[in-house]
């Protein structure tokens, strides 16, 4: 049964010394999922928010965004363009914890609200790109992942082979990745920090500009492709070539393939999904896989015979995307 706003705000006052609650509410979508949550009023009217973990899965990658938390100093903070919350406490409960943290203000991005125009699509391509051009040494410093491009191409590889020992990925699809992973100017590019778990669901926003960023457990040195490829779900052409185009000139970076990698990311985490329902037994996840892999050989179909390195065009249209991504969010 979930807990009552009452129960958790009194688990709030026991986290945070000081702390005085005046009113608590409901936050998200309602449904328990992930996590119970609500959202605090202090007496000084500032707010907060409260999170307790339903699973093991939750748990775990709530304990990895307390650690990224800590590692994202104030001195990294104030090169980022946006907030980004922090911990304020915590207390046990029922085996697990309840974490408070400040609440960051702005309403959440969904993949269906970012404008055609520049406003909201620039701001996100400037925010990733803030990410992207911090300083590698707090992550290693925190024990956080450091990849190298050979790990990160390696780990690329090993998803298309288990996606491939299934034996429901189109041949056409299999060949078009390998030609990706063999393409080697696709993978001589810089690792950068990375959020690694981005998403439009990730982005908080007011007024047409980025004002906060949620769910850091991802935190790494990696490919900072990984940040971008889901806005090649965004439908129309614009939104993406506005965000990549805001993206490339406040990084100024060489790296010239990254939205090719983007791409195929975007791609694998069709496969992911396959996987995913192959390991979990599920029917219905690997129906819906095949589905979406037929649905992608159509889409890509004239460039089936040209490397990643070359296509220029988004690979899935936006309630394909959403509904991967929903169903997909978190496991991974």
């Amino acid at each position: 049964m979930a807990r009552s706003h009452l129960t958790l705000a009194a688990l709030a006052t026991s986290a945070v010394a000081g702390l005085d609650i005046v009113a608590a509410s409901g936050f998200g979508s309602g449904a328990v999922g992930d996590y119970e949550s609500a959202l605090l009023t202090g007496r000084d009217g500032r707010h907060w928010i409260i999170r307790v973990p339903t699973s093991e899965r939750a748990e775990a990658e709530q304990s990895a965004d307390l650690v990224a938390l800590r590692a994202l100093s104030t001195g990294v903070r104030t090169r980022l363009p946006f907030t980004v919350s922090n911990f304020a406490g915590q207390t046990p409960i029922s085996g697990t914890r309840a974490v408070v943290y400040e609440f960051v203000y702005g309403s959440k991005v969904t993949l269906a609200s970012i404008p055609a125009d520049e406003g909201l699509a620039s701001s996100i391509g400037r925010a990733v790109a803030a990410i992207h051009t911090l300083p590698t040494s707090f992550v290693a410093d925190a024990g956080l992942p450091v990849l190298t491009p050979v790990e990160i191409l390696r780990s690329t590889v090993t998803i298309m082979d288990r996606a491939s020992a299934t034996g429901l990925v189109p041949s056409e699809l299999l060949g078009r990745w390998e030609r990706a992973t063999e393409d080697a100017a696709l993978w001589q590019f810089a690792p950068t920090v990375i959020n690694g778990a981005l998403g439009a669901e990730s982005f908080l926003s007011a007024g047409g500009e980025v004002t906060g960023l949620l769910d850091w457990h991802s935190l790494s040195v990696g490919d900072p492709a990984r940040d971008l490829y889901w806005l090649l779900g965004v439908r129309g052409e614009n939104v993406a070539e506005t965000a990549f185009d805001a993206y490339n000139l406040a990084r100024g970076s060489s790296d010239r393939q990254v939205r090719q990698r983007a791409m195929l990311y975007a791609e694998l985490e069709i496969a992911k999904w396959l996987l995913h329902g192959t390991q979990e037994r599920s029917t219905e996840i690997v129906d819906d896989a095949v589905e979406m892999l037929s649905g992608l050989v159509d889409t890509v179909h004239n460039d089936l015979q040209q490397n990643l390195g070359h296509n220029t065009m988004p690979v899935l249209a936006i309630d394909e995307v959403e509904a991967m991504l929903d169903r997909n969010q978190r496991t991974y």
